[in-house]
């Protein structure tokens, strides 16, 4: 009998901490608190991505999840290693395009419903091309507008590697 590997991700972060033990910033004016964590850096890759192999970066170009805090713009951190289950935000390829939606199952059917009552919900038939893509770990909503897109650099449709 075939002895199974399992091999976890190769990138193990620079810190031996994870965010729950980062301290939470105090907004009452008095910086000094902070200034004992000023050497202690937060390593995003290692607080927003659980499976780095299987993580990508997708920016959405649509406002059909603006319900579910999803806006035109922002950055979608997608996992394909998590299996696409009830009520999970997901990127689906679906008749040859990628859509952003929740997957939800009712009555013996598989949806994949908009969270904007200007989309309809799509439901899945047994001769529709589905593939859930990944699901949706976190959004990147950026305030700073001079960060955001702007119309000589159009928004990035296309998925991308981490």
């Amino acid at each position: 009998m075939q002895e199974e590997n399992m091999y976890g991700a190769a990138y193990k972060g620079t810190k031996e901490f994870t965010q729950w033990e980062v301290h939470s910033a105090n907004a009452t004016g008095f910086g000094a608190a902070a200034d004992d964590y000023m050497d202690r850096g937060i390593d995003l890759n290692e607080q927003l991505i659980m499976n780095k192999p299987a993580t990508f970066f997708f920016r959405m170009n649509s406002d059909a999840m603006i319900g579910a805090g999803i806006q035109s713009g922002d950055v979608l951190i997608v996992d394909r290693s998590l299996k696409a289950t009830d009520e999970k935000i997901i990127v689906a390829a679906l008749n040859g395009e990628l859509v952003v939606r929740r997957f939800r199952r009712s009555a013996g059917h598989l949806n994949l419903v908009a969270e904007n009552k200007r989309y309809a919900d799509i439901q899945l038939f047994e001769y529709s091309e589905y593939k859930a893509w990944g699901v949706v770990t976190c959004v990147i909503h950026i305030l700073e507008k001079s960060l955001q897109v702007h119309g000589n650099r159009p928004a990035q449709k296309v998925l991308y590697g981490s």
